[in-house]
């Protein structure tokens, strides 16, 4: 037992294990996923839907989106920016998700409300597409749960997909942020409310700080009678000039800060928002 404790809540190094397609593959963790996003009292997967109202309000005036715009957003959820978009008359809206839940849920509502949506099921680190788009969004956050690697062929693959006068929209946490964060360690039995399974289950969840390189960590060890499984949740945090450096090395820059994608001004703050475009020659 002892052997298996310190196994379980030993600090591993960073980025070490990938494990995000758990929250999409498994079926009961997918729907508490889902459940999570459209529930506007809970800002754990979505914004609340005020804010997604007022971000896509304001993307929508701040870029000049109209019929003649296409825009793609990555990790798009069950569609609740992609819906607001294609019904304030964008013309081409594309969505990308890894999980078939969300996108099943987004397909539907896009039906209901006849909203000709295009929604694309897969690992949007493995998308392909010809067109280039006016607005690229990541939103919630997303980007920084990839590890340097993951940043980098998802913003070279930006790079190919933006419009001569496109913007990328994103937000990240800051070190703000990061210099709150504590290290924990706590045992419970079915934790988070029955959130990973739907048969009990004890978890470990262990959280460190990488303090050279602004990463965090929450590592949960979940043990079951027949089977033992971890999640690994990684956070890269971001001054400034380190967000610049990984687009400036992927030929983009950032042309405007926020401290929100609803355009409030910049900040400090844990979370930054930035409108990105090609890099000026």
């Amino acid at each position: 037992m002892f052997n298996a404790l310190t196994t379980a809540t030993t600090k591993p190094p960073v980025w070490s294990s990938y494990t995000a397609e758990i929250l999409w593959a498994d079926n009961h963790i997918a729907q508490q996923m889902l459940a999570f996003h459209l529930n506007p009292e809970v800002g754990l997967a979505s914004r609340s839907f005020a804010f997604v109202d007022a971000s896509v309000d304001w993307l929508v005036s701040e870029l000049g989106l109209d019929s003649r715009s296409q825009t793609i957003d990555f990790g798009c959820g069950p569609g609740l920016y992609t819906q607001r978009l294609k019904a304030k008359g964008i013309g081409t809206v594309v969505g990308l998700d890894f999980s078939k839940n969300s996108l099943n849920y987004a397909s539907q509502q896009a039906q209901l409300a006849q909203l000709d949506i295009e929604y694309h099921l897969g690992n949007y680190l493995d998308y392909h597409d010809t067109r280039q788009f006016d607005l690229i969004s990541l939103i919630m956050c997303d980007f920084c749960a990839l590890n340097p690697s993951q940043r980098a062929t998802l913003l070279s693959k930006f790079k190919t997909l933006l419009a001569p006068d496109g913007v990328i929209a994103l937000d990240v946490y800051t070190q703000s942020r990061f210099d709150k964060q504590t290290e924990s360690t706590t045992l419970a039995k079915n934790a988070m409310n029955g959130f990973w399974s739907e048969q009990d289950y004890w978890c470990i969840q262990s959280a460190f700080n990488y303090t050279a390189e602004l990463v965090t960590l929450d590592r949960y060890v979940i043990s079951q009678t027949d089977r033992q499984w971890e999640v690994y949740n990684w956070l890269q945090h971001f001054t400034l000039e380190m967000l610049q450096h990984e687009l400036a090395a992927q030929g983009l820059e950032i042309r405007a800060k926020y401290s929100d994608l609803c355009g409030a001004p910049f900040a400090p703050n844990d979370e930054m928002a930035v409108l990105i475009g090609h890099k000026a020659l």
